[in-house]
């Protein structure tokens, strides 16, 4: 029986979905919940963003190593899932030091791991492709997310992570928006169809409109370095996109995972700020500002 009571109709009622595939209502809440999370850990003690990533990572890899289970991938778990927090909390202590320091040990102790996993009794098989991809796992979500635990870290307090984070969300506003208005052209269509260069330019305005507020208000900076560093962001956080999106094809996946409601897995999140995150860090290192721990 339908809930119209007609015969005949028995499919469930799907969520309703954007002309971009989201379940937009679903998309919003998360959107906002997370945002409010992350501006009221700013506000209260910006050193929390540590551990918001800390715990933010722990959930990437384990929805990553889940996924690739999937595929018939071996990753070394116990040093990844541990190896992401570590490295991230050895930033407050420690500074970049702490993140270098613990991402090339998770790097060295998975390799161990995974010869010992199954090379004891006998030679172990795929040893080179579940390595490889571990340590790109851990270069992209441990090595970079602990780059981006270090932006609440400088002598400017948390302004560069305020400006990262308005950016990027900027940029996604924008290009969601021109994207689903005017998005004729597809950008590159083998890797994600539903890029398009009008949504590039959507999110190219958006982000550097955002990025000239924030660098003047957080930095105190000229504009010109705003649109300097919001199109550097907004092409960085795109192929950060683009990198997830053919992983994911490579994988015959649409999202990592289903724990954000509307946006798919913690990754699909994550996968413009990671990158962002690092090309953020290599500005404000160029320009002269320093970690204070």
């Amino acid at each position: 029986m339908t809930g119209s009571g007609q015969p005949g109709n028995t499919a469930p009622d799907q969520p309703k979905t954007s002309r971009a595939g989201r379940n937009l209502p679903a998309a919003i809440g998360v959107g906002v919940g997370l945002g409010a999370l992350i501006i009221a850990i700013l506000i209260i003690d910006a050193r929390g963003w540590v551990f918001l990533v800390a715990a933010a990572l722990t959930l990437a890899i384990w929805e990553l190593y889940k996924r690739l289970r999937q595929e018939g991938y071996w990753l070394p778990l116990i040093p990844l899932i541990i190896g992401a927090p570590l490295t991230t909390l050895s930033a407050l202590p420690f500074g970049v030091r702490g993140v270098l320091t613990g991402y090339a040990v998770t790097a060295v102790v998975s390799m161990v791991w995974r010869l010992l996993h199954n090379g004891l009794g006998g030679k172990p098989e795929n040893f080179v492709r579940d390595i490889a991809i571990t340590i790109f796992i851990a270069t992209w979500v441990i090595l970079f997310g602990g780059i981006g635990a270090l932006l609440v870290l400088t002598d400017q307090g948390a302004g560069p992570l305020w400006v990262l984070m308005i950016t990027v969300v900027c940029s996604d506003i924008g290009g969601y928006t021109a994207g689903v208005l005017f998005g004729k052209h597809p950008m590159v269509p083998q890797i994600s169809p539903k890029k398009s260069w009008e949504g590039l330019a959507g999110s190219m305005l958006a982000g550097i409109v955002g990025c000239v507020i924030t660098v003047w208000i957080t930095l105190d900076a000229s504009p010109v370095l705003g649109i300097f560093i919001g199109a550097a962001l907004v092409i960085s956080g795109t192929l950060g996109d683009l990198i997830e999106s053919q992983f994911k094809r490579d994988l015959s996946l649409k999202d990592m995972g289903t724990l954000l409601p509307g946006h798919g897995g913690l990754m699909d999140r994550l996968d413009s700020l990671l990158i962002s995150a690092v090309v953020m860090w290599s500005i404000i290192a160029l320009f002269g500002y320093q970690v204070t721990v």
